[in-house]
C-alpha cells in the first residue's frame, strides 16, 4: 500500500511539474513586440531594414520562433551579407546585420560583392563609380576576377575600365574610361593586350577621345574605328 502511494505521489508531482512547465512556457512564449537591428551601414537605412524584416516575424512568438529559419529568410533581403539573431527579454528579437560591399554592377539588375556573388540592389539606388560587368548566368565570379587581372594593365596606360563583357560564346570586350570599346576576342589575350599597349603608347593615346573602338582580333596589327566612320566587319576570334 505504501509503495502504491509513493508511485501515486511521484506521478502527481510529475503532472504538477509538467503543468507548471507548460504554464511557464506559455507565459514566456508571448508575441514578439519589438525587433532591434544593429550594425553599421553605408548604403541602406535602418528604416529600409525594419520594413524588410518586420514581415518575417509577423505572428511569431518569442520562444517558438525558429531563429535558423528566420536567418535564412532574412538573408534573402537585398544588401544583407550576414545575419545573426538572438532573443532579448522579454519579447524582442535582435538582428545583427552585416551589409553587402558592392564592388561592381552586374547585368544591369544586380551588384557584385567582393566574392563575385550577385545581389539585388532595388529599391536602393546603385552607388556611383562602380564598373559595369556583364556575362552569362553563373559567370559573375569569372568576370570579376578577370576585371581585377586587367586593371593593372590599363592603369599602366593611365586608363581604367568602365565596362567588361563576357559574350555567350566566350568572347571578351571592354570599354575604357574614355568611351572607346576594345574587342579582345576569345583567345591569345596576353599577346593582344601587349599589342594594344604598344599601339597605345606609340600613337593611339594622342587621339584617344576620337576612337570609337579598337579591334585586337587580327593575327597582326590593330584595327581602329573612329567616331564618324562606318563599322567594319566584326569577328569573335
Amino acid at each position: 500500500m505504501k509503495r502504491r502511494n509513493a508511485w501515486f505521489g511521484l506521478i502527481l508531482l510529475a503532472l504538477l511539474l509538467g503543468a507548471g512547465s507548460r504554464a511557464l512556457w506559455l507565459w514566456l512564449d508571448r508575441p514578439i513586440e519589438r525587433v532591434s537591428i544593429r550594425g553599421e551601414w553605408d548604403y541602406v537605412s535602418a528604416d529600409y531594414l525594419r520594413t524588410q524584416l518586420a514581415p518575417l516575424v509577423q505572428g511569431a512568438t518569442w520562444l517558438s520562433a525558429d531563429l535558423g529559419e528566420l536567418r535564412n529568410r532574412a538573408l534573402q533581403v537585398g544588401w544583407l551579407q550576414e545575419v545573426r539573431i538572438s532573443r532579448e527579454w522579454p519579447n524582442a528579437l535582435v538582428f545583427e546585420l552585416v551589409e553587402q560591399s558592392p564592388v561592381a554592377r552586374w547585368n544591369d539588375d544586380f551588384l557584385l560583392n567582393p566574392e563575385g556573388e550577385p545581389f539585388s540592389f532595388a529599391p536602393i539606388d546603385v552607388p556611383k563609380g562602380l564598373p559595369d560587368l556583364a556575362g552569362p548566368n553563373g559567370s559573375s565570379e569569372e568576370v570579376l576576377s578577370y576585371y581585377h587581372r586587367l586593371m593593372p594593365h590599363f592603369e599602366g596606360l593611365s586608363l581604367s575600365l568602365a565596362q567588361l563583357r563576357l559574350e555567350p560564346r566566350g568572347a571578351w570586350r571592354l570599354q575604357l574610361d574614355n568611351g572607346a570599346w576594345v574587342m579582345l576576342g576569345r583567345r591569345d589575350h596576353e599577346v593582344r593586350l601587349a599589342r594594344l599597349s604598344a599601339s597605345w603608347q606609340r600613337e593611339l593615346s594622342k587621339s584617344g577621345e576620337h576612337i570609337r573602338y579598337i579591334d585586337l582580333r587580327y593575327p597582326n596589327g590593330v584595327a581602329v574605328a573612329w567616331h564618324g566612320e562606318s563599322d567594319f566587319e566584326e569577328s569573335e576570334e
